[in-house]
């Protein structure tokens, strides 16, 4: 009961100290619950058909990443109990000096981790279950839910997971803690504190070749994301630029370690005002001890904004391209191979009038000539083509090229607001919306004025540059490239696709929505294996939609769950540090004292030492970021998806409340250390 009581009082007395501890352990809770509670919230449970399906498969992959997450977490916590252990080495000297056994001390520490971890998990839990409620007007949001019948939820499975999971991580800290106990001696107890560690200057040549020769990795890691991104050629090429930039990386924070401190000695009138010597010394000391720590958290800060600021933006660019792309309620597609039966004949046989049902039409017909494919187009740069852009030999020699008649694309240019094309009897065109294949298409084929044999009937091209245009209705740009050719070429072809686009007859979107429901059928539905069958397939902005955002929830529900927890941890890492440097300089601010330096100074001092180093790893991980979006904003363009700055402002929003939180806590903290 004494060493209850005990334990009890030492959190009272400590509770500033594991200020931060507590801000990281109750954020994790609270993160984890809200993340893993998603299901059961009211939005949720409303859901039916595929976005239920989606939802399942959000849940399940929440699931997974949920994993990772503890283990970051578990080794956070690990790493903040060393810091409070190192904090109280002197008290536990004191203990055993008054007779205390280690296995006392052990029950201490023991009962005092318990004690922190029900009240960490209490508190997170319940800020948890707050938040989670907020969670669903993001969800509302999202998915388009109904949340008139919204009522106050709680997650079992949720609650259950994340008591297992902390559970199992406080029990690793309660063994980590026995064990770094026993393993103390007496008179390093006593002595903690006593111990100075001396600044070491490095060679400042060194310091200088090491910087230059990282610049260069980094500025080599750069270009291979930006001006070099079109020699990728393999999986395997991504990882040239990651190794150069983990390695540049380190050996900035290296180097600067030795430069920092000679480059401000330099600046005497600078150096010797006031307190800046000795700022600037703790500074160069605590990057040199760090170095490895700075390049961890720099990444860590690196992959954060680029996960958040991508994710985010994929979502944001779906929303925009589904309105672009769908400029009509529904598309069918029919292949002529699969059935004799026209599209409206299909539905016919199932109930379905599409006279009722659909307006402002547009039918067109795709061609194949099995003797024309991409090699044949390309001609005699083929091989070039192909020994350039070696990803694209896979199939482009026996794949016809999709043809279309000049007249039905010019109905489609309309209806996508590209430019119409305008033909001779023996001209084509090429159109198409992904920007690669057109710049190939341009390059190799149309500059050189490459003539073409179409269903026996040379042609040469109308423009030596690909044109931009769409054949599909479609939420990404995904054309390839079509032959647009002169209507008399095809008269007498038998065309191997058969599309139409149209708009419901429908005055409100529940009426769109009832009319979506007889042409996009469930594989439940008994008329799922007719359209399989005859060969339809059936594409609607209200399924694409759905689809689109359940696939922008689950990218953007994990690039937050895995941004913040990785800001936390890069966060709560520095302030660990920088606490325990303040700890350890207690002294060095009592002799700055003695000597005739105020209070306020001393505190200008401080704030001044962990701003710099909160923001050392930060400035670097934004110059990577530059670069990293760059290479993420020429995949999104591909994919049709561009506009990152919304979500860049969002992640900078993140960054200052979470990481900017950390920074105010900690040198709170570190004032009151300092005071001691």
């Amino acid at each position: 009961m004494t060493l209850f009581k005990l334990s009890i009082k030492n959190i009272k007395k400590s509770m500033k100290d594991y200020a931060i501890y507590f801000f990281t352990l109750i954020l994790g809770v609270a993160i984890f619950y809200v993340f893993n509670s998603i299901d059961s919230q009211t939005a949720m449970i409303q859901m039916t058909g595929s976005r239920k399906q989606i939802l399942k498969l959000m849940t399940t992959s929440l699931s997974a990443v949920s994993v990772f997450v503890s283990f970051v977490l578990g080794f956070l916590i690990i790493y903040a109990s060393r810091f409070l252990m190192k904090r109280r080495k002197k008290e536990f000297g004191v203990y055993m000096t008054l007779g205390m056994s280690k296995r006392k001390i052990s029950t201490i520490l023991f009962i005092e981790t318990l004690m922190i971890g029900i009240i960490s998990l209490v508190v997170g839990l319940v800020l948890g279950v707050v938040a989670s409620q907020g969670m669903s007007v993001i969800v509302v949001n999202m998915f388009e839910a109904d949340m008139t019948n919204f009522t106050f939820s709680f997650s079992g499975d949720a609650c259950l997971k994340t008591l297992l999971y902390f559970g199992i991580m406080y029990l690793f800290v309660m063994i980590f803690n026995v064990i770094s106990v026993s393993r103390t001696k007496l008179i390093d107890l006593l002595q903690a504190g006593r111990k100075t560690e001396e600044v070491k200057l490095k060679n400042p040549i060194l310091c200088i070749v090491i910087f230059v020769i990282a610049a260069a990795m980094l500025a080599r890691a750069y270009y291979m994301v930006t001006g070099g991104v079109e020699n990728f050629v393999s999986e395997s090429y991504i990882l040239r630029p990651i190794g150069l930039g983990i390695v540049g990386t380190f050996l900035v924070f290296w180097s600067l370690s030795g430069l920092m401190i000679r480059i401000v000695m330099s600046m005497k009138n600078f150096y010797y005002r006031k307190l800046n010597s000795f700022t600037m010394r703790q500074v160069s000391s605590k990057i040199n001890t760090t170095v490895f720590s700075m390049t961890v958290i720099c990444l860590m800060l690196f992959i954060t904004i680029c996960i958040l600021s991508s994710a985010l933006s994929l979502k944001n660019g779906m929303n925009s391209e589904i309105t672009k792309g769908y400029p009509r309620d529904i598309s069918l597609q029919k292949g002529e191979r699969a059935s004799e039966l026209s599209i409206d004949e299909v539905y016919k046989s199932m109930g379905v009038d599409t006279s009722k049902y659909l307006k402002d039409r547009i039918d067109y017909e795709i061609y194949e000539d099995d003797a024309f494919t991409l090699k044949e187009f390309m001609g005699d740069n083929y091989e070039q083509m192909i020994a350039e852009y070696p990803y694209m030999s896979y199939d482009t020699s026996d794949t016809p090229e999709s043809i279309i008649s000049v007249s039905d694309y010019n109905k489609l240019a309309d209806l996508f607001k590209n430019k119409k094309v305008t033909l001779e009897k023996n001209q084509y065109a090429v159109v198409a919306d992904y920007q690669n294949m057109m710049e190939i298409r341009t390059n190799y084929a149309l500059k050189t004025k490459n003539v073409i044999v179409v269903f026996g009937q040379e042609l040469t091209p109308v423009s030596d540059k690909c044109l931009k245009g769409s054949i599909y209705m479609s939420s990404s740009n995904s054309n390839a490239g079509v032959i647009v050719v002169p209507d008399e070429i095809v008269k007498h072809q038998r065309a191997v696709q058969t599309n139409l686009i149209a708009n419901y007859i429908a005055d409100s979107d529940e009426e769109k929505k009832v009319i979506d429901s007889k042409f996009r059928i469930d594989e439940e539905d008994e008329n799922y294996e007719v359209l399989l069958e005859n060969g339809i397939f059936v594409d609607t902005k209200i399924g694409i939609k759905q689809n689109a955002v359940g696939l922008g929830a689950i990218v953007t529900f994990i690039a937050i769950y895995m941004g913040i927890i990785f800001l936390i941890s890069s966060a709560a890492i520095l302030a660990l540090k920088e606490l325990s440097e303040s700890s350890d300089n207690v002294e060095r601010y009592r002799a700055l004292r003695r000597i005739g330096a105020d209070e306020k100074d001393l505190n200008k001092a401080l704030f001044a030492q962990t701003g710099i180093f909160f923001l050392t790893p930060l400035l670097l991980a934004i110059v990577h970021s530059v670069f990293g979006m760059k290479f993420a904003m020429k995949i999104l363009e591909n994919l049709g998806r561009v506009g990152l700055w919304e979500s860049v402002i969002m992640t900078a929003v993140f960054l200052v409340i979470i990481y900017g939180g950390y920074f105010i806590i900690t040198y709170l903290c570190s004032k009151r250390i300092i005071r001691e």
